[in-house]
């Protein structure tokens, strides 16, 4: 399939793209108009080929579990704006989520791997220009998380962004990546950052370790060089190491909550949960609200910087070095464009 999205370009990881496809495809259940601007239109074709390519060796509801994965995100992020609108944004594994433009965040900073955190930035750079995202200060901090250097980087650069204001944590699609005591560490990173309001994560349960759609997945990501898989958790050990009360839902959950029913049982999807912790993790599943990303306000006029490897970098900020919240926005229920 063109070498593989031309051997995935310019740093973009398999994941990324496949992640942002799935996206694409259920919009209506994802509630991410920008998903697919991530894609370059160039590359669409061979991403749609190796989605499905996934979606027949492996399972072919990678749409509906991601959709579903992000909606849930979104909607404890809204949460967490309307708790403080002054929240500060981190995303560990940020690849091309979202978030910090589908929300008026007054400053946000996405941790990833060097080489997708730069393209992350210069595609946001682009679609910025284009007009495609709105303006937002955000951070592009490039780290690999399995160090515990560069974890000590990416706490200190949060509460240098944070400077006292409430942090919402987000790691996804990471902790099943690094080995135990690795994917501890960066699960618990938040508690550095200073006031974590809200840590939310995703996860594999141990109890799904025998999945047979993960042993597919195993095969497919193995025949790619991608890490298959290193670490499961349990809610107990979630609750450990985060603090009660965690809230923690899966795909079958999920279903139920945003579509009404469950249109795939969970042995054969990946068995991808989302965990919440903090004071404001009771979720809209808690309150039977059905939020999305949107209602809080989507447009802003705080400009997009970047970070790599500890230091600042502008990219379509108004001042090279400012990671500073251009225009703070005084409320979480809208800004103007």
């Amino acid at each position: 399939m063109r070498d593989e999205v031309e051997g995935m370009r310019e740093g973009v990881g398999v994941t990324a793209y496949l992640v942002n496809e799935s996206r694409a495809r259920r919009p209506e259940l994802a509630q991410d108009p920008l998903a697919a601007a991530w894609i370059p239109d160039a590359d669409r074709p061979a991403v749609r080929e190796l989605w499905d390519g996934f979606a027949a060796a492996v399972y072919p509801h990678d749409d509906l579990v991601v959709a579903l994965r992000g909606r849930y995100v979104a909607d404890l992020l809204a949460d967490a704006l309307r708790d403080d609108p002054d929240t500060v944004l981190a995303v560990c594994g940020a690849g091309f989520s979202s978030y910090p433009w589908l929300l008026p965040f007054t400053a946000a900073i996405e941790v990833d791997l060097p080489h997708m955190a730069e393209a992350k930035r210069r595609r946001a750079a682009e679609l910025t220009a284009a007009g495609t995202l709105p303006r937002r200060d955000v951070a592009h901090l490039g780290a690999d998380l399995s160090q515990p250097a560069d974890r000590d980087a990416v706490a200190g650069a949060v509460r240098e962004l944070a400077d006292g204001r409430p942090v919402a944590y987000v790691v996804e699609g990471v902790l099943f990546y690094l080995p135990p005591e690795q994917a501890e560490a960066v699960l618990t990173l938040g508690t550095e950052f200073g006031d974590t309001s809200l840590t939310a994560v995703s996860y594999w349960p141990a109890a799904a370790a025998g999945s047979q759609v993960l042993a597919a997945q195993r095969d497919w990501f193995g025949s790619r060089a991608i890490p298959a898989e290193a670490s499961y958790l349990t809610h107990h050990q979630l609750a450990g190491l985060l603090g009660e009360p965690v809230r923690d839902v899966g795909p079958e959950d999920l279903q139920r909550h945003y579509l009404g029913r469950v249109e795939v049982a969970e042995a054969g999807l990946i068995p991808e949960y989302v965990a919440a912790a903090g004071r404001v993790a009771a979720g809209p599943m808690a309150s039977g609200a059905m939020t999305s990303a949107g209602s809080v306000g989507a447009a802003g006029s705080v400009a997009a910087g970047s970070v790599a490897a500890g230091s600042v970098a502008a990219s379509s900020a108004p001042a090279a070095g400012s990671v500073s919240a251009a225009g703070a926005v005084p409320s979480a229920r809208g800004v103007a464009p």
